[in-house]
């Protein structure tokens, strides 16, 4: 698939939607701190929202427990990590990795020995990452989280350097799939494995709404 305006057009629309969900986690996670709460999850009804879903779709309370604060934005639809069965040592690549939630969990699952990559294409979702890697450090003691700028059909990876891809929500949301897949296979491991966790169509979207840029970026918990 070659380069359209169309495509462009959806790609920015994305990136635009995710940076500014980054961006007001980034200030409800500041109007937490300075009221002394212990995360967005105990501060107020939409954010205890955030945590049902996450715990509706698969992930523990001890795994959301130990996140950093603002990694949980409410945007998963599944837990690639409970599928990925991440063993020590391992490379792991997030497509999408936005605040850096599924990362967070994969990280101790990999181990000191192990390294876990997110790819994003939002710089604004790249800031609130790395903002949460110090807490991620603290309280696991590791320092094996790293997160890169790229789009998801061109990944910023070696080839062959990945054991395990992950994604959660977002291959969706790219106007090239094939090219996704494409990328996919070229940065595995001979032997590798992919566990993606996303959203699927059981019959095909009437016209107008396949047209609509605001029903591909809606996603959760902003379909509400």
């Amino acid at each position: 698939m070659s380069v359209t305006p169309e495509s462009e057009a959806t790609r920015d629309a994305v990136r635009q939607r995710y940076a500014g969900i980054a961006r007001d986690t980034m200030a409800d996670t500041a109007e937490a701190s300075k009221t002394s709460c212990c995360a967005p999850s105990c501060c107020g009804s939409e954010s205890f929202d955030v945590t049902t879903r996450a715990t509706s779709i698969g992930y523990s309370a001890e795994e959301l427990s130990d996140l950093p604060v603002g990694a949980n934005m409410g945007l998963s639809c599944g837990n690639p990590t409970a599928i990925a069965s991440l063993q020590p040592g391992e490379v792991v690549l997030d497509l999408g990795s936005g605040g850096g939630f599924d990362l967070f969990l994969a990280g101790p699952k990999v181990g000191a020995s192990g390294r876990a990559i997110g790819i994003d294409m939002t710089p604004e979702m790249l800031a609130l990452a790395r903002k949460n890697l110090q807490p991620y450090r603290e309280h696991t003691g590791l320092d094996n989280v790293e997160f890169r700028l790229g789009e998801i059909e061109h990944l910023p990876v070696a080839d062959a350097s990945v054991d395990v891809v992950i994604s959660n929500c977002v291959l969706n949301l790219s106007p090239d799939k094939p090219q996704v897949w494409r990328d996919i296979a070229r940065v595995l491991k001979p032997g590798g494995r992919v566990a993606v966790s996303d959203l699927a169509l059981l019959q095909p979207l009437p016209p107008v709404v396949a047209a609509m840029l605001e029903a591909l970026v809606g996603s959760p918990p902003h379909w509400c």
